[in-house]
């Protein structure tokens, strides 16, 4: 009661933050007239003004009014629009590094020019992240203009450019894109040889479109590249087809968590049926010699059972597509890893691919942190506030409509049957069609869509179906949906990106309907005629009530049901929504319809009868928040996960960069030459071992192993009172005298080539192989559960020690071949190229793998792992880049130094003298490996 009386003093903080930006609106509708009397040439020269002011030490903050109030007057000269106010807000709050919640047709698009421009002024590039290739291009060209008067330049990355085109799109001061393009040209731009190859800048200011789309419902699937393994199509067909013969009984699913599993009378079933096809290598089916069938097999059932064709995927041209759940779009570059895609070419009879292994992988969580500054805009944020600010630290603020929304929004109708629920919808249509009031009507699939097409055809209804199967035809059927008498199907309404305007769109009337005239006069007259027939048929759909929106089934995020209600009632226009349930519907289905059914019956509800009431309506407010909840920890678990691996990825990453970037690796090599004797001493003669304790036969022959040098370590182990320090640096002279001898021979220059050219190849085949390790432990990690152990804890500690031991490994290889290499080319142009992985292919990982394990009782984290820093290792054993770097003989102090507690010391230099007082290096002391 408080809260509520305190809201009506004081406004809601979201009302208090909006009230905020009103003097600055004041500030710029202050210069307007000034800016309105420049010429074209006066106010594109405010550009290099504003540069120049930023130059000598004044801040964007500085500059807000001055640039607001110029793109307004540009957007005004050159495509005919100008900012709201409310718009001048959504900039501002962009501006701030916040999320803008506009309604649909509030102009978010134009908005965004705004903050765009001011920080672009400082020449680091400003990206615009949307949801397909078709609004990034469309608003390449559209918001272009206005870029381009003002002096700026404009890139697009769709799909299908070349490096040289990517490249040069990067390098403009606006680049639009989508997320999938930005993502994966950072994974390949991680995967290149040489930095000049590399075509994104460092990263300055995102803004995201429609953001809970890309940042929420797509951050459940990583992105991936990955590179084709063996060929084991047959066996996926050869379990599909054993697969068939298992009833209901012999599987328990789980629908809430997308998971099914055999019964113990459907493993002996199926032990049975793989025995008789020979495919079992010993008796048990989860025996460890059958690991890889148990795969398969699970594999095959998850694809019989937990996805569907036409709701989950489509078969187009022979090949399984996938729909993505949220837009209805397909999504023709994607598929399913671990073999679940390959599960489902099998079931469906279509060619069977090969498997792949990851070569790099990102989540859209981690690869949005990587912007120092990140915004973004949607018409629906609000119910996800929560989520951003504590996994992106965005702050949600909704932004006030330009004029005041009239939709009347009636409540749910609940039916007991999908069919009556059909037959009302029909019904409805008719209703609205006599009328000619224009219809939406939204469905979560194209099985759904097809229904509702095929009851509209029997009566003779005339439509349009927009879904994944008439996805080229998305933008021109939602254009002209607000027509007078227009029926329009569509499947999720998820970032369409194109308005819904009562009498349809005239700009895209104009450009279909009078394409081929060439003569201006005509030309000009013609589309006078058109834009006058769209004012009046707006007129008639005002009155005929504006465009009615029909749900006919509840999605499990209210945000999407947002999306759709929000399509009508744009700038102050009328307009209607009702959204038509069945007990059948997914949702009252999973979550409790059983209850609900048997109330009803009580109730004694007839056929074609609903139930409708505001109570309703909450009760699936709160199903819909369960999902959405449940949905937010699965994204959450996936990003802790993925937050082990990032830590690892950032060091390979950064230190790719920096030996890109370096003419000269050979201080790098050779401290990693020095780290590798030093381990190979430290195993063979242990620490305070007396002599007739050291392994010098291993010493002498991984000596000979490693370095392809035959040194007489035994004589010297034979001399009286040397220690193990000496041998050391015997071995270690000897070894930088030969490779002082082969820069001596192969020339310095050729000599460098052949260092960085290795170290990196070496590098990235190291990497590989330890994300494809990774995968197996990440695979495997959730059964620990089982033994009171938590999953993340334990995939902390051996991810960590799975890092420590490839950079180990890393050092010895690298070390090794360089020992051993014969240079043969006589000039550095000789030296054969470098090859890129052959046949990468981008992917998403199924969302299904990155679900919770169940809640068991964890036992507590050892000591220090949760808490345990990213790893702070570099190639050579050296602190990662970004970390202070400290001098060959320096240690970089903790203000709190104390010789007694390592914990103090800061960053300590291998060679440095160690802290702890005994006069011996670092790394020979405390920082010795073991």
């Amino acid at each position: 009661m408080l809260n509520n009386l305190a809201r009506r003093v004081f406004g809601t903080s979201n009302e208090r933050t909006v009230k905020a930006f009103a003097k600055d609106v004041a500030k710029i509708n202050a210069l307007e007239d000034e800016t309105q009397a420049l010429s074209d040439e006066a106010l594109r020269q405010r550009t290099e003004t504003f540069r120049e002011r930023l130059k000598k030490g004044e801040d964007l903050e500085g500059l807000l009014h001055e640039a607001f109030a110029t793109v307004r007057e540009a957007a005004r000269r050159t495509i005919g629009q100008r900012h709201f106010d409310v718009q001048l807000v959504g900039g501002m709050v962009l501006h701030q590094g916040n999320i803008a919640e506009m309604a649909t047709g509030e102009g978010k698009t134009l908005a965004a020019t705004l903050p765009v421009y001011l920080n672009t002024l400082g020449g680091q590039g400003v990206h615009i992240v949307t949801v397909n290739d078709y609004l990034a291009r469309r608003d390449a060209e559209w918001m272009g203009e206005i870029y381009k008067f003002l002096g700026l330049t404009v890139g697009c990355i769709i799909h299908g450019l070349s490096e040289e085109e990517r490249r040069a799109s990067y390098a403009a001061d606006v680049t639009y894109g989508t997320n999938n393009e930005f993502g994966f040209d950072y994974l390949r731009d991680n995967m290149k040889p040489r930095l000049e190859l590399m075509v994104q800048r460092p990263f300055n200011f995102g803004i995201v479109d429609e953001v809970d789309n890309i940042l929420i419902d797509e951050a459940r699937t990583p992105l991936v590249i990955s590179g084709p393994t063996q060929d084991s199509s047959e066996a996926y067909v050869a379990i599909d087809r054993l697969v068939r013969k298992l009833d209901e009984a012999d599987y328990e699913k789980d629908e809430k968590a997308r998971r099914v599993m055999l019964t113990e009378e459907g493993t002996e079933k199926a032990e049975s049926l793989l025995r008789e096809a020979g495919l079992l290598k010993s008796p048990g089916l989860y025996d460890i010699e059958n690991v890889s069938i148990v795969h398969h097999v699970n594999n095959a059932l998850r694809a019989h059972t937990m996805f569907r064709r036409d709701t989950d995927y489509i078969v187009k041209d022979g090949q399984v597509v996938l729909i993505d759940e949220f837009t209805g779009r397909m999504m023709e570059s994607r598929r399913l890893s671990e073999g679940l895609h390959q599960a489902l070419e099998a079931k469906e009879g279509v060619p069977v691919q090969n498997e792949n292994q990851t070569l790099a992988s990102i989540t859209f969580q981690n690869y949005f942190r990587l912007y120092p500054k990140l915004a973004g805009m949607t018409g629906t944020a609000a119910t996800e506030a929560g989520e951003f600010s504590q996994i992106y630290d965005l702050e949600v603020v909704q932004i006030p409509t330009n004029l005041a929304c009239i939709r009347v929004d009636h409540d749910d109708e609940v039916y007991r049957t999908a069919a009556e629920k059909y037959r009302t919808i029909v019904t409805t249509i008719e209703a609205c069609r006599a009328k000619s009031q224009p219809v939406l009507v939204g469905t979560v699939s194209i099985e759904k869509s097809e229904i509702l097409s095929g009851l509209l055809k029997q009566k003779n209804i005339p439509h349009n179906v927009l879904n994944a199967r008439h996805h080229d035809k998305e933008a021109l059927i939602i254009a002209q949906a607000g027509r007078l008498g227009a029926i329009t199907i569509a499947t999720n309404m998820a970032g369409r990106g194109t308005d819904i305007q009562l009498g349809g769109n005239p700009d895209i009337r104009v450009f279909n309907e009078l394409a081929d005239i060439e003569d201006e006069d005509r030309r000009r007259a013609e589309e006078a005629r058109v834009r006058d027939e769209v004012a009046e048929e707006k007129k008639q759909v005002i009155a005929a009530g504006g465009l009615y929106v029909i749900g006919s089934e509840r999605h499990e995020a209210r945000r999407i049901d947002n999306q759709l209600r929000g399509r009508s009632g744009r700038q102050g226009d009328p307009g209607a929504s009702t959204f038509y349930l069945s007990l059948e519907d997914d949702l009252m289905r999973i979550f409790g319809s059983e209850r609900m059914d048997g109330m009803l019956q009580k109730l004694g509800i007839q056929e074609d009868e609903a139930i409708a009431h505001p109570w309703v309506n909450k009760a699936l407010e709160k199903a819909q928040q369960k999902v959405e909840e449940r949905n937010f920890e699965a994204r959450k678990y996936v990003l802790k996960f993925d937050d082990v691996m990032n830590d690892q990825r950032k060091v390979i990453y950064e230190q790719r960069i920096e030996l890109m970037r370096a003419d000269d690796v050979s201080d790098t090599v050779a401290d990693m030459r020095h780290s590798v004797i030093d381990e190979i001493v430290a195993r063979c003669i242990p620490e305070k071992a007396y002599p007739e304790q050291w392994d010098i036969d291993s010493l002498h022959t991984k000596v000979q192993r490693v370095f392809a040098l035959d040194l007489p370590i035994a004589d010297w182990a034979g001399e009286e009172g040397i220690a193990d320090q000496e041998i050391r640096e015997r071995i270690t002279q000897a070894i930088d005298s030969k490779m002082a001898a082969k820069v001596a021979q192969f020339g310095p220059e050729l000599m460098r080539m052949a260092e960085k050219g290795l170290l990196l190849e070496i590098l990235d085949r190291h990497w590989k192989e330890h994300l494809f390790n990774l995968d197996h432990l990440r695979q495997g990690i959730g059964l620990r559960a089982y033994a009171q152990r938590d999953p993340l804890i334990e995939y902390k500690r051996e991810a960590f020690n799975m890092f420590e031991t490839m950079l180990a490994t890393l050092r010895e290889i690298v070390t090794q071949v360089l020992s051993h290499v014969e240079i043969r080319a006589d000039s550095p142009e000789e030296l054969p190229a470098r090859r890129e992985p052959e046949r990468m292919q981008e992917t998403r990982r199924d969302p299904a793998f990155a679900e919770p394990v169940p809640a068991l009782a964890m036992a507590a984290p050892p000591p220090g792992i949760a808490q345990r820093p990213p790893p702070g290792i570099s190639l050579a054993g050296a602190p990662p880049p970004g970390a202070p770097q400290p001098g060959p003989a320096q240690t970089v102090r903790h203000p709190d130094f104390n010789p007694s507690d390592p914990a103090s010391w800061g960053k300590v230099g291998r060679n440095a003298p160690c802290p702890c007082g005994s006069g011996t290096k670092y790394k020979h002391c405390h920082g010795r490996v073991a």
